[in-house]
């Protein structure tokens, strides 16, 4: 019996699937610098985000209590998020190298796992020129020093709704001996804000050394978005009263057309029924 039950325990162990974590830092324009944990797992062939996984992230070590920094569970796609508090600013002051470490707690599917990433203190400088050219250094903490790095691929873009566009076909940059890169701004008639403002950024991504970075500034390059209300007139979307003429008539086109079919049927049968037919 009890080899039976030692049996049924190990099978059910064996039956754990293994969780896959990945831990990244992200610097959002040198004012917000936060973790991202990614929790995924290979199940029937194919990996697939994990939600509801509680994290836990750790500044240096897991080892000690003391330098954990919060905790967070993972969403629909497997990420879960947390700022670095101001309670870790003592250990991060310390050195500028950091490490850090994520544990996800172990549950009823999966063991506990761990990720760790190494980051060198970094940070973007962006910065505009005559001719619409666009600056960008990369400087890295070195011995207390900042320091401008070179061989360091990043990308210039403008910040849109849908997504960030590039400011010329030029999909990446990498910095030169002096740790810089100059991209020429190629979208004349974009549109900007009311008074034509553009959101420029610059951004390091997925860099092993770094991790993500950005960097941002306001440049009055783009077209002034004059907004032109279409309340009192004829569009497609309009308040009642207001649809557009081609709109109207095709419906009303519809409607007669309908009840003079039912009308010419209606005479047809009244005709069969004088000459007696049924």
């Amino acid at each position: 019996m009890l080899f039976s039950l030692s049996s049924i325990t190990a099978i059910a162990q064996e039956e754990k699937n293994s969780l896959v974590l990945n831990l990244a830092y992200h610097n959002d324009n040198n004012l917000q610098q936060y973790l991202v944990a990614n929790a995924k797992s290979k199940i029937d062939g194919k990996f697939k985000m994990i939600q509801g996984i509680t994290i836990s992230f750790y500044i240096t070590s897991d080892s000690d209590k003391g330098n954990l920094m919060g905790t967070a569970i993972t969403d629909g796609k497997g990420n879960a998020a947390l700022l670095i508090p101001p309670s870790a600013k003592t250990e991060w002051m310390k050195s500028a190298i950091r490490d850090f470490v994520v544990v996800s707690k172990a549950d009823k599917q999966f063991d506990e796992s761990k990720a760790t990433t190494t980051i060198t203190k970094a940070r973007l400088k962006i910065d505009t020129a005559d001719g619409k050219i666009i600056n960008v250094s990369v400087q890295a903490l070195i011995d207390t020093v900042w320091t401008l790095v070179k061989d360091v691929e990043l990308k210039v873009a403008v910040k849109r709704l849908g997504g960030d566009l590039n400011v010329s076909e030029t999909q990446s940059y990498t910095t030169d001996s002096t740790g810089m890169i100059a991209a020429e701004y190629k979208h004349d008639t974009l549109p900007g804000d009311a008074k034509g403002n553009l959101v420029l950024i610059a951004k390091i991504e997925e860099n092993e050394t770094y991790g993500y970075l950005t960097a941002e500034m306001i440049a009055p390059w783009g077209v002034p978005a004059v907004y032109v209300s279409e309340y009192d007139k004829r569009t497609l979307f309009a308040r009642r009263g207001f649809t557009p003429y081609w709109l109207e008539l095709m419906a009303y086109s519809i409607i007669v057309a309908v009840w003079g079919i039912l009308f010419y049927l209606v005479m047809q049968i009244r005709k069969l029924k004088k000459l007696g037919i049924e």
